[in-house]
């Protein structure tokens, strides 16, 4: 059996009276997409950049690809940090050229490799143009190329959507689940929920340096479910809205347009919720005890705080 991807034990990193990780734990299978989140300053990135050796761990032991992080195993991976690491004053073509022979490419190999995939993501037209020259969101999917083109066995991809307007969201979703199909591993930090939950079959939530949830997708879902119920309103009216929010049976709740899921309170049986609904007179389309969102087990775990739509902030 071969060894995981990532393995992480007790990993501890400060920064003077701050403390950025604290002994973590952290196994990633191979072939998985598993994906890191949390707020931010929960530890992401610097988890990152210490299994790569970016920074020093201050304790705490990491292998990747099953050994230690190091010049052996560097050309096996491709990173995307979340920060910008091009040359602006290179043309695009070049950059690229550039940093695949520092992976250990000749450019007889890496040039059709980079022509197809400036074609694939609609920069082949600015081939020859500078780095500079580019929008945020073509330097991201230019760092983006410089990430995969060498074929990693491991990619890791630090806030990989940043600066991408929807369509382009898109096609760079596409193409994370092609390379989860060629069975490499992916491990990405990300602040959007959805991505998260539909691209990555395992997840682990940090808050402040810990991992607070930690599984397959499917499995974390389902040890917070059971406290989860669904509602589609019948009509929607405030006042069946009101009467759902003030049910003893409710602890919490989040509505979108007619639809409402609700954390129970504690020991509520669901039961007991539909029939003091139904004697109220609200109109119920739809009553069911559901498996919970990957947003709700976030606030479960870390706390409401200001969430916008869709984003763990």
């Amino acid at each position: 059996m071969s060894a995981p991807a990532i393995e992480i034990r007790g990993l501890r990193k400060e920064y003077g009276d701050t403390i950025a990780v604290d002994g973590l734990d952290l196994v990633v299978p191979r072939g998985s997409t598993y994906a890191l989140l949390g707020p931010n300053g929960s530890g992401k990135t610097t988890t990152i950049r210490t299994l790569l050796r970016i920074q020093e761990p201050d304790a705490g032991e990491v292998l990747v690809l099953g050994e230690e992080p190091g010049p052996a195993v560097r050309d096996r991976i491709g990173y995307l940090p979340e920060e910008r690491g091009l040359y602006p004053r290179m043309k695009v073509r070049d950059v690229l050229t550039f940093l695949s022979e520092l992976k250990g490419m000749p450019p007889k190999v890496s040039r059709p490799r980079i022509h197809a995939w400036l074609e694939r993501v609609g920069l082949a037209d600015r081939a020859d143009d500078l780095v500079q020259g580019l929008s945020k969101g073509m330097q991201q999917k230019l760092q983006f190329i410089a990430a995969v083109v060498h074929e990693p066995e491991l990619v890791i991809l630090d806030e990989p959507f940043s600066g991408l307007d929807p369509l382009n969201q898109q096609a760079l979703r596409e193409i994370v689940a092609e390379i989860r199909r060629a069975e490499r591993t992916i491990l990405f930090s990300t602040h959007i929920i959805e991505h998260a939950e539909r691209l990555c079959d395992h997840v682990c939530i940090l808050s402040r340096g810990r991992a607070v949830v930690d599984g397959e997708l499917g499995a974390v879902k389902r040890n917070h479910g059971g406290r989860h119920v669904g509602l589609t309103l019948d009509p929607w009216t405030p006042a069946a809205v009101a009467a759902v929010r003030a049910a003893p049976e409710t602890d919490r709740l989040h509505e979108d347009g007619n639809r409402i899921e609700l954390v129970l309170a504690e020991g509520a049986d669901p039961r007991a919720l539909l029939a003091r609904l139904v004697e109220a007179g609200v109109g119920l389309l739809r009553f069911e005890v559901v498996e919970p969102s990957l947003q709700q087990v976030f606030i479960e775990r870390v706390g409401s705080g200001p969430i916008e739509e869709g984003t763990l902030v």
